[in-house]
């Protein structure tokens, strides 16, 4: 992959629009149901998480899931492997997963199921990309940022082979796999 700065797909300040629009939806949505637990799934979604969280009014906490289903490779193995599990009780609780981008609906879906062995009071999604076109699982988002084509994306916590995760806005890149 070149070091060339990947081409602009969504800007940083479309990113900032769309995530405070987002907080404010979700905000309203969750005003009066008490403490919403925030499960970020890394590594992808860290950024997009802490901005979302900042922008929330409602009450909040913050938990991680790591889950992995495209290792280094520009396709994803289909299999999807739980890295790590939330570590606070989330039981009776309302639950919002904070995801980089849906894809396939594989890993959202097996995360849905997952959570729901917690017991928790409700779950939710929100994904700041949702790639339509690549579905291969239906699957509720009830909040998404952008929908996008099947290009590959990077920054704003998304990568390709932990490359480029760091940018300010999301770039199209060219996977050499």
């Amino acid at each position: 992959m070149s070091d060339a700065a990947p081409p602009v797909l969504i800007s940083e300040s479309e990113i900032a629009a769309r995530v405070e629009e987002l907080a404010r939806q979700i905000s309203a949505d969750y005003q009066d149901k008490g403490d919403l637990v925030l499960i970020g799934v890394l590594k992808g979604a860290f950024i997009f998480l802490a901005d979302l969280s900042r922008q929330l009014t409602i009450p909040r906490t913050i938990e991680f899931i790591a889950v992995s289903s495209y290792e280094n490779s520009s396709v994803s193995s289909g299999a999807v492997r739980l890295v790590m599990d939330v570590r606070g009780n989330i039981e009776g609780r309302h639950v919002l997963i904070v995801e980089d981008i849906v894809d396939t609906g594989r890993t959202l879906e097996y995360l849905i199921g997952m959570l729901e062995s917690h017991g928790p009071a409700s779950i939710r999604t929100c994904a700041l990309l949702h790639k339509p076109g690549s579905t291969e699982v239906e699957v509720d988002i009830n909040y998404v940022g952008f929908g996008i084509g099947g290009e590959w994306v990077v920054g704003y916590g998304l990568d390709y082979a932990e490359h480029n995760r760091t940018l300010p806005y999301i770039g199209k890149v060219k996977p050499s796999d």
